[in-house]
């Protein structure tokens, strides 16, 4: 194959790019970092034989040398956003969800598709294989908690809402094999795999890996913004539209609280948005949540990357940037279609530097789906309860699902009526507590937790059964000693630290052991 195929020609390009950027685009593929990717890029497209998967990965690789070309183009300008024109969103940019309470037809749900995004492993929770496979609630999976959800939508409702899962070359077949179970269900599977692009060495600017079957480690997945053009080169945009589909209701895979919400659907139709983002209020815990903004006069995703480091304070402040983005976006597919056959879908790039296993520092290039928003007419964000963002990113997270505070309806998690308050505990287990294996060994059972507020854990700490845990608690064992809290055992505004092992019946014996009461504020 020769090297041209991965020089987009500029009649086939004028579709995407526009006015300046073009010139500067066809600037950067002259340079000599654009030159050498580009031969790179043809080397790794010619070990692959097989034709059908040798066109495919063509298509692939010309994607990736376009965001390549963009990047570089970028950097040479060196162009950072105007902190002056960055405003906080008023009027109709955002809608209170608590304003959307008209009338909802069950019709509009055979409209509807659900794409949960589940390219993730959760390698930072000690998981080898897909994230959405582990049980986080009653010996339920991310996945089965979805699966039973729509189901149950599609039942009560006599609709079909199909089930689109989009994987990464990670856990694609993870997930062929974990949704076999599910094959008698009421309910449509469809899973597609998103792109799979080159790490790029940092200092020589070329990419890692020297054929197309290299080790996984010298590849990426480029971010959930990578989902337009997945949804496009697989034919899944093509076969929904075919079906009669014209709404995506798109979340991670990991947010177990991004259910279908017939209101948000009907707002969508009403307001003809083609486009909406959930977003929702932002606590201390979210600083680093993209968040939208108006840039311009136009709506705009924010995300922490894209910030100056001098006004990353201003970024993380409640009081400038009031709401973070949840990830749970609402997309209409005939829009959808259309810009991405006609202006294409120009997302700006994340520039995430890592260092692989043996210590080579790299650069991955990605895209933030949410920040699609400003290629759609009326998008717009809608202000969701906080019960719609519940991701899983660690144990402590883990933690909180798996506790009395949840209980199950349909797949759904409820918080307790038994819970006072309408916010959930802040919970910091410490690194003893990191991977998902450390994790079940040091919990006998999941402790009671409704009237907790705050819970901090650090050092070797095991849990009895049967532990109630309310107010502050705040448990230490320093390094060298342990902690083992009790069965049946109550602790209410407490500071722990020291050493306690010893039980004598209903008896506890703390040995070297500090117990310091927390005044509530």
């Amino acid at each position: 194959m020769s090297s041209n195929t991965l020089a987009p020609k500029a009649e086939n390009l004028n579709a995407r790019v526009r006015g300046s950027s073009h010139i500067d685009f066809k600037t950067a593929t002259t340079g000599v970092a654009a030159k050498a990717m580009r031969n790179e890029l043809s080397q790794l497209v010619s070990t692959v034989e097989d034709p059908q998967t040798k066109r495919a990965f063509d298509i692939e690789m010309q994607s990736f040398f376009y965001l390549f070309t963009r990047y570089l183009a970028e950097r040479a300008k060196s162009q950072e956003l105007d902190w002056d024109r960055v405003k906080t969103p008023e009027g109709d940019q955002i809608v209170p969800y608590a304003s959307i309470t008209q009338p909802v037809d069950p019709k509009n749900l055979n409209k509807l598709a659900v794409l949960k995004v589940n390219g993730g492993l959760g390698t930072s929770m000690g998981m080898t294989g897909a994230k959405s496979a582990l049980e986080v609630k009653d010996d339920m999976t991310f996945l089965d908690l979805t699966v039973r959800q729509i189901e149950h939508l599609n039942t009560t409702n006599r609709v079909d809402v199909p089930l689109i899962l989009m994987t990464s070359f990670n856990t694609h077949d993870d997930t062929l094999r974990i949704i076999k179970k599910y094959a008698n269900q009421q309910l449509r599977i469809t899973t597609f795999n998103q792109s799979r692009y080159p790490r790029i060495h940092k200092e020589t600017l070329l990419p890692l890996p020297k054929t197309a079957a290299d080790d996984k480690n010298k590849w990426y997945p480029p971010g959930h913004g990578d989902l337009y053009n997945a949804l496009l080169h697989s034919g899944v945009l093509d076969q929904l539209l075919a079906e009669g589909k014209e709404y995506l209701f798109v979340s991670n895979s990991d947010n177990l609280g991004a259910v279908v919400d017939e209101k948000i659907l009907q707002h969508m139709i009403d307001s003809q948005a083609e486009f909406i983002m959930e977003v929702t209020d932002k606590t201390k815990a979210d600083i680093k949540g993209g968040t939208l903004i108006d840039y311009e006069g136009s709506i705009r995703l924010l995300e922490v990357a894209q910030v100056p480091s001098e006004h990353l304070e201003d970024f993380k402040s409640v009081r400038k940037f009031k709401i973070f983005n949840t990830n749970n976006l609402w997309i209409n597919l005939k829009a959808l279609k259309r810009i991405m056959e006609t202006e294409g879908m120009e997302l700006d790039i994340i520039v995430n530097p890592k260092n692989t296993e043996d210590g080579t520092p790299v650069v991955q290039l990605e895209t933030a789906a949410g920040d699609a928003i400003k290629h759609f007419k009326n998008a717009h964000g809608v202000n969701v309860p906080r019960s719609r963002f519940l991701p899983v990113k660690n144990c402590s997270d883990l933690l909180l699902i798996k506790s009395d505070l949840y209980s199950l309806q349909h797949g759904q998690l409820l918080l307790s009526d038994k819970r006072q308050f309408e916010s959930t505990p802040v919970i910091k287990l410490g690194d003893h507590f990191k991977k998902i294996q450390q994790f079940q060994k040091r919990f006998k059972k999941i402790p009671k937790i409704l009237e907790l507020d705050h819970l901090t854990v650090t050092g070797d700490v095991y849990f009895g059964r049967n532990v109630t845990l309310r107010g502050t608690v705040i448990v230490v064992a320093n390094e060298g000693q342990r902690i083992d809290i009790p069965d049946g055992c109550i602790l209410e505004n407490k500071l722990l630290s020291g050493n306690l092992n010893m039980i004598v019946r209903h008896y506890v014996l703390y040995l070297h052991v500090s117990v310091t009461d927390i005044i509530p504020q």
